[in-house]
């Protein structure tokens, strides 16, 4: 599968959406959400506006209506509104190249699974080649949370790739993983079960890759009803479309992707034990290509495809936005994931890589 992910450090904000309470204790629990091959360029510039197609009379399409701004400030507004509103105006943000940061993945690769292998379990692999449902030999920042005093059953995660199984070893880490099968692995309530009723009457449109509303429904849901400390959503359908070259449709999954997180938000600052207390980090599993000819692709032949982003919002998390002159890897992620929630996955993986730099307020 192609893709691109996201993570969120998450307690603050304002706009349309919640506002937490001051003062704000340390976070206990942390989401990170990917958003599946989504460019850095749409990140921080919006929509392209070279990318669009016009049909007869060059007449603007709706996606270009909509997203369409004089300038790249506005236009990633546009696209991007929770994002921008809130987690850039209270965490932080890294790879904007106009800014000297850049984010990249170290693997080489520049594909799906080698991407989140570097992401959770914090280092690049060579093992690690492929795109097969093959069990990660790794042990993911996932699973070594599961085994921690207070987080034991409290980690879960939702996928829209049928390798996500493979990628935190289900057969090992013994991890719930809502799917492209069932998003809600073991179904308790009938809300659940409707989830994976709509999931099912939905058309495959992709083999092994559902539609991203089951999935963060899913997830939303296990917020009231499981309790997780750590949770791990994948979104996906900005890589599905970007790979058959629907520019449309891969910024219309990139606004839903924006919608998702701003409900995932809200959610979280309205339930006890979540609000004020939580921890929300983004980011991608891979770049794509830079070019018209390229954009639609990512892989050993792209070189492009090796810049990504990432994002932090969050107790304690200082709010400095747009981060600027600094070098970040996609391998930092699990021991910042860690670090949120006061582990040191280092201690028991001291080949992984460095937590985020700068992240956590120290006054």
């Amino acid at each position: 599968m192609r893709a691109v992910s996201v993570l969120i450090a998450a307690t603050l904000l304002a706009g349309p959406w919640a506002e937490p309470l001051a003062p704000q204790p340390p976070a206990t629990n942390v989401v990170i959400v990917t958003i599946d091959g989504f460019r850095w360029q749409e990140l921080f510039s919006g929509a392209d506006q070279t990318l669009f197609k016009r049909g007869q009379n060059d007449e603007p399409g709706a996606a270009e209506k909509r997203f369409s701004r004089p300038t790249g400030e506005a236009r990633r507004a546009a696209l991007l509104p929770f994002f921008w509103n809130v987690i850039a105006a209270k965490g932080q943000v890294f790879g904007d190249p106009s800014r000297q940061s850049h984010a990249h993945v170290t693997n080489g690769l520049w594909f799906s699974y080698p991407g989140y292998s570097e992401m959770l379990a914090g280092v690049a692999d060579p093992r690690v080649d492929s795109n097969d449902k093959v069990p990660n030999p790794n042990v993911t920042v996932l699973e070594w949370l599961n085994g921690r005093p207070g987080f034991r059953g409290r980690v879960a995660a939702f996928g829209t790739w049928d390798v996500l199984p493979f990628i935190v070893n289900v057969g090992r880490s013994r991890l719930p993983v809502g799917d492209d099968v069932r998003p809600v692995p073991l179904p308790k309530t009938d809300r659940q079960r409707a989830i994976n009723d709509l999931a099912a009457d939905l058309p495959p449109y992709w083999p092994g890759v559902p539609f991203d509303a089951p999935i963060m429904h899913a997830a939303i849901e296990s917020l009231r009803t499981e309790k997780p400390r750590v949770l791990y959503v994948m979104l996906g359908e900005t890589d599905e479309w970007a790979h058959e070259g629907r520019y449309d449709l891969y910024l219309d999954a990139a606004f839903r992707s924006d919608r998702f997180i701003g409900r995932l938000w809200d959610t979280l600052q309205s339930l006890p034990g979540y609000a004020n207390r939580t921890s929300l980090l983004l980011t991608t599993d891979h770049g794509r290509g830079a070019t018209n000819a390229d954009w639609t692709d990512h892989g050993r032949k792209v070189p492009a495809a090796e810049r990504t982003w990432m994002a932090v919002l969050g107790p304690g998390v200082g709010a400095l936005g747009v981060r600027e002159a600094v070098t970040v890897r996609t391998s930092q992620i699990a021991a910042t994931i860690a670090m949120l929630v006061g582990e040191d996955f280092r201690s028991a993986f001291p080949a992984a890589a460095e937590p985020l730099p700068g992240i956590v307020r120290r006054d």
